[in-house]
C-alpha cells in the first residue's frame, strides 16, 4: 500500500511540474511571438540611435530559436496532460528536455547576444544583460519572460542531474 501511495505522490508531483511548466511556457511563447511579430531589425534601429544591424539580427535569431523550443516544450506538455493516462516517464523526459533546451538556451544562448548576471539575484534587478545597448521594447519583453523562466528553472533543476542519473542506472 505504501509503495503505491509513493507512486501516486510522485505522479502528482511530476504532473504538477508539467502543468506549471506548460503555463509558464505558454506565457513566454505568447510574449516572444508577439514581440517577433511586431519587430524587425529596421524597427529596432529606429528605436535606438546606435546602428547595430548584425547584432539586432542575431538577437532576433536567438529569440526565434527560443520561441521554437518553447512551442515544442509547450506542445509536449499538452500531449502528456491530455493523454488518457498520465505517463510519468514521458513527463520526466519532457521536463528534462525543457530544462536543457528552453531554460538553458534562455540563460546561455548559443549566440552570445546576452548573458546572465549571476549577481542579479542579490540586487533584485533583472539577470539578463545584453552585449550592447538594445531598444527598450526588447528590454521590457525580456524582463517579462525572465520571471517565468526563473520559475521553470527553479522547479526543474532536479532534472538537470537526477533524470540523467536514472537513465544511466537503467542501462
Amino acid at each position: 500500500m505504501k509503495k503505491s501511495r509513493g507512486i501516486i505522490m510522485g505522479d502528482s508531483l511530476v504532473k504538477g511540474q508539467i502543468t506549471l511548466t506548460h503555463e509558464k511556457l505558454s506565457k513566454i511563447s505568447n510574449a516572444v511571438s508577439e514581440f517577433l511579430n511586431e519587430t524587425t531589425v529596421s524597427k529596432m534601429i529606429a528605436e535606438k540611435t546606435e546602428e547595430k544591424v548584425g547584432y539586432y539580427g542575431d538577437l532576433l535569431v536567438s529569440l526565434r530559436r527560443i520561441n521554437v523550443f518553447c512551442d515544442e516544450g509547450k506542445n509536449s506538455c499538452e500531449v502528456i496532460l491530455n493523454g488518457n493516462t498520465f505517463r510519468k516517464a514521458a513527463a520526466e523526459k519532457t521536463l528534462f528536455w525543457i530544462y536543457h533546451n528552453c531554460v538553458e538556451e534562455f540563460f546561455n544562448p548559443r549566440i552570445e547576444n546576452w548573458y546572465e548576471d549571476s549577481r542579479a539575484a542579490y540586487t533584485g534587478k533583472n539577470a539578463i544583460k545584453f552585449a550592447y545597448d538594445v531598444p527598450q521594447s526588447l528590454k521590457e519583453m525580456m524582463a517579462s519572460i525572465e520571471g517565468p523562466y526563473q520559475t521553470i528553472r527553479e522547479e526543474l533543476e532536479y532534472y538537470e542531474t537526477d533524470y540523467q542519473t536514472k537513465v544511466i542506472q537503467t542501462k
